[in-house]
């Protein structure tokens, strides 16, 4: 084989690898350069932004109340967007005075008429940025542009909506969500459409009241989930009925929102509701029932005590354990059921808050003392040696894998 040397091939390939030195230095260079250049306009933007933000807050009382004309700031794009901002941060902290001044300004610029346009208008992340920055302003104007983009196609635009309906924080923002809702259902999560109608109806839950009874399947459960989160005493007579619903998610939603209203009406549906078919619907009367301050809840408490769901007799006999004046008559009782499980669920709760001991001294005061003693102490020892058992239990299942 002929290996001669040949040098003009070795001069082109020490010439090919010098010239992707060079352009590995070059590119390298204008790499450095173009960081460098950024660098250098982002800092004169964010000095020029200090400036800007400095020379608008000294004059800011005079852009809120039009003694300063808009057309000063209105037509510069970066003043634009800072009074935008700053304004729309005022209107967050603001209360129901403050308010109406923040919106004049917001009005009189046109800076809502601009945000209208963008969310009828734009597209993509301009149009969302609009909506979310509508449902800021709190305007009523506003809920009509909200509610179009409910309709749009785009999943994103239509959450972006919804959230900004949900900030505004009106009872006509809620109409439009309750009415996409039921007309056929609103294509976004359900956290969304709950969070945005608990902030519209806070002060009103009277408004979900109409469309709880026309709503249906899923809609119908979320209605009542934020009508029990909503609950007031006024709604006393309008819970009864969800009380006897035929879906098991409504009657859990009126126990729940049962806990806010008055004993008169609470007591006898919870009662009821206590014996329910379902364990949830269950679980949220005995909540309920905790946070009426009665005695005439001990009786059905006294039932859910012995409830065959574990989660229903725990709940129970926490709050049976912080009936402080009545925990004598209680443990009397709880033994008269002669169910072993309730009586350690409420052993253990009684030990868990640090009742045992206070009980013991009441029962030692009492005249006939001992024989409530002895049970509550044997009822004390069997916890323990439950509790153990379980903790051996399951270190030895876990050792086993």
């Amino acid at each position: 084989m002929d290996f001669a040397f040949n040098p003009g091939q070795e001069f082109a390939t020490a010439r090919l690898i010098l010239k992707a030195i060079l352009l590995s230095l070059l590119g390298i260079f204008h790499l450095i350069a173009f960081i460098a250049a950024r660098r250098w306009h982002r800092a004169r933007y964010f000095r020029k932004l200090s400036e800007r933000t400095l020379a608008l807050r000294s004059q800011w009382n005079g852009i809120i109340d039009g003694t300063v004309c808009p057309r000063t700031w209105r037509l510069n794009r970066l003043d634009c967007e800072l009074v935008e901002a700053m304004l729309l941060d005022s209107m967050e902290a603001a209360n129901a005075e403050q308010l109406p001044g923040l919106l004049a300004c917001l009005r009189s610029s046109g800076l809502l008429d601009l945000r209208i346009h963008q969310a009828r208008s734009a597209v993509g992340w301009r149009q969302r940025s609009a909506l979310v920055a509508l449902g800021r302003t709190r305007a009523l104007e506003a809920v009509a542009a909200l509610n179009e983009a409910l309709d749009s196609p785009a999943t994103e635009t239509r959450i972006a909506a919804a959230r900004g309906l949900g900030r505004t924080g009106l009872p006509q923002a809620a109409v439009a969500i309750l009415d996409h809702l039921l007309s056929g259902g609103l294509p976004i999560p359900e956290y969304t459409v709950k969070n945005g109608l608990a902030n519209c109806c806070r002060h009103s839950p009277q408004t979900l009241l109409p469309y709880l009874k026309d709503a249906d399947g899923p809609a119908r459960t979320i209605v009542a989930r934020v009508l029990a989160e909503l609950a007031t005493p006024a709604l006393g007579e309008d819970l009864i009925v969800l009380a006897t619903d035929g879906d098991a998610e409504v009657r859990a939603s009126a126990a729940r929102a049962m806990g806010a209203s008055q004993a008169s009406f609470a007591l006898p549906e919870l009662s009821v509701l206590v014996r329910d078919q379902e364990w949830f619907v269950r679980l949220r009367a005995v909540v309920a029932l905790s946070s009426i301050q009665e005695p005439g809840r001990i009786r059905p408490l006294l039932h859910a005590l012995c409830d065959s769901n574990r989660h229903v007799r725990q709940r129970a006999a926490c709050a049976l354990s912080q009936m402080g004046s009545h925990l004598e008559q209680i443990l009397y009782q709880v033994v008269d059921t002669q169910d072993s499980y309730a009586l350690q669920a409420f052993v253990s709760e009684l030990e868990r808050t640090g009742a045992t001991e206070r009980l013991l001294e009441v029962l030692h005061k009492s005249g006939d003392s001992a024989a409530a003693a002895q049970i509550l102490l044997q009822a004390i020892a069997n916890s323990r040696k439950e509790l153990s058992k379980s903790v051996e239990l399951s270190a030895a299942a876990a050792g086993g894998r």
